[in-house]
């Protein structure tokens, strides 16, 4: 089968396609084939050795995490899935297992229906994406009417899950994006958009409630000078030191450094479902074949996208 490793760390140019053997499940798993493949910055974090400490650096890696695709044989303990089924899902484990392949061999507990609504590529973009939304919506506590949040980075899929879920709160959003995403923010649900070419959200006046930063390079430090005395910041992006640290230091300030972190569940997956049935967009800007895998990280890693990019396996 077709699949894309990388043998060392580095940029897009240590991808390479290359021959495999088609996987051979277990008895708790199915083989799906795969149609489409969602990017993640956690693909290129990875890729660059960013996160080291928990991918290991054994090679070849394989890369992308979330997908959808077609059951193509389920293992004698599945019950729930039969071969034909579309579904989408997430690699069993996504610092170390990759979904860029022709084929890949999956838990069943690691996959879900696809709703006959959506596109392939639109349900790989779900997973890791919305999970994090979700997260973060939780994350944000009892929302009352009239809560200032401010969402910085707020057009890539991740903010596209997040505002969606987050405009029924009946909150004051206010969403930080580039040129081409303002129109796109508010029709997700923001009340107020910020374009980050012309403003600097950090010189304005209005103070937030809760600051949630998606681009991860707003930072809590800069953060606090826009936040409200009694505040939160919300952090999907942390780096490791982050984790520990910010639990210390929130002993001693009522503006609130809260580390956000996240994994599709069935949990998640179905609140997310629910919200997808009820009219929940999801936007995939662009859509890459296969064979020009190196070209679409390349395009995704550039930044500004609006919603989310996928690549295609035919």
């Amino acid at each position: 089968m077709k699949t894309i490793v990388y043998q060392k760390f580095g940029n897009t140019e240590v991808m390479q396609p290359v021959e495999e053997p088609t996987p051979v499940i277990k008895a708790n798993e199915v083989l799906v084939k795969v149609k489409a493949v969602s990017i993640n910055p956690m693909d290129w974090k990875i890729r660059k050795g960013e996160m080291k400490l928990m991918s290991g650096s054994a090679f070849p890696k394989h890369t992308g995490v979330d997908f959808a695709g077609i059951i193509e044989e389920t293992g004698s303990a599945v019950t729930h899935f039969k071969k034909g089924d579309e579904v989408f899902g997430v690699v069993k484990n996504n610092m170390k297992d990759g979904a860029l392949s022709e084929y890949v061999a999956i838990p069943s507990s690691n996959i879900w229906k696809k709703p006959a609504m959506l596109s392939y590529a639109q349900a790989a973009s779900v997973p890791i994406a919305g999970a994090a939304a979700v997260a973060a919506l939780e994350k944000t506590g009892k929302i009352a009417p009239g809560t200032d949040i401010l969402v910085n980075g707020a057009t890539g899929g991740f903010g596209m899950f997040l505002l969606q879920l987050l405009k029924d709160k009946g909150a004051n959003i206010t969403a930080v994006s580039n040129t081409k995403g303002t129109a796109v923010a508010k029709r997700w649900g923001a009340s107020t958009v910020i374009d980050f070419t012309r403003e600097n959200v950090l010189t304005q006046q209005k103070r937030y409630d809760i600051v949630i930063d998606l681009s991860g390079k707003m930072g809590y430090a800069n953060a606090k000078q826009i936040m409200k005395p009694v505040s939160l910041f919300l952090n999907p992006t942390p780096r490791p030191i982050e984790i520990p640290t910010s639990l210390f230091k929130n002993l001693f300030t009522a503006k609130k450094h809260i580390v956000i972190l996240s994994q599709p569940s069935s949990k998640n997956m179905t609140m997310l479902l629910n919200a997808i049935h009820e009219g929940l967009q999801i936007e995939v800007s662009r859509i890459f074949p296969f064979d020009q895998s190196v070209e679409a990280y390349q395009y995704a890693e550039a930044g500004g996208i609006i919603g989310k990019v996928a690549i295609e396996i035919n």
